[in-house]
């Protein structure tokens, strides 16, 4: 492929830092979001275990056989899928963390090459 007037490894390399620039405050802004839902992940699944312990007590303290098994069932079927959803979060978060590691160490190693006056 011919490459376009002007352009060349200086332009490669000016081309890379912005793209490099231009995805770190995405990454970390998505980092950021990621850790806020996963602290609310943690925060509904302690109502919810809250709220299942309280319907078990109520059942137990009930003179009226009521039976709430089914919704301390379906309390307990939500909580196991918060689980779910905070640990594919923390998976997701760690990779968010590697990538802007990744992007902040190319940017160092592009910034000293361009100080060395190697493009």
């Amino acid at each position: 492929a011919k490459m376009a007037a002007g352009s060349g490894p200086g332009a490669r390399e000016l081309f890379a830092e912005g793209l490099l620039q231009f995805l770190r405050p995405a990454v970390r802004q998505l980092d950021r979001h990621v850790h806020s839902v996963r602290e609310s992940q943690v925060e509904l699944r302690e109502h919810i275990d809250s709220l299942a312990t309280e319907l078990c007590r109520i059942n137990e303290d009930q003179k009226v056989a009521l039976d709430l098994d089914p919704y301390v069932k379906k309390l307990l079927n939500a909580r196991r899928r918060v689980v779910l959803v905070n640990n594919i979060l923390q998976n997701a978060q760690e990779r968010l963390r590697r990538l802007n590691h990744s992007v902040a160490k190319e940017t160092v190693r592009r910034r000293a090459m361009l100080e060395a006056g190697g493009y």
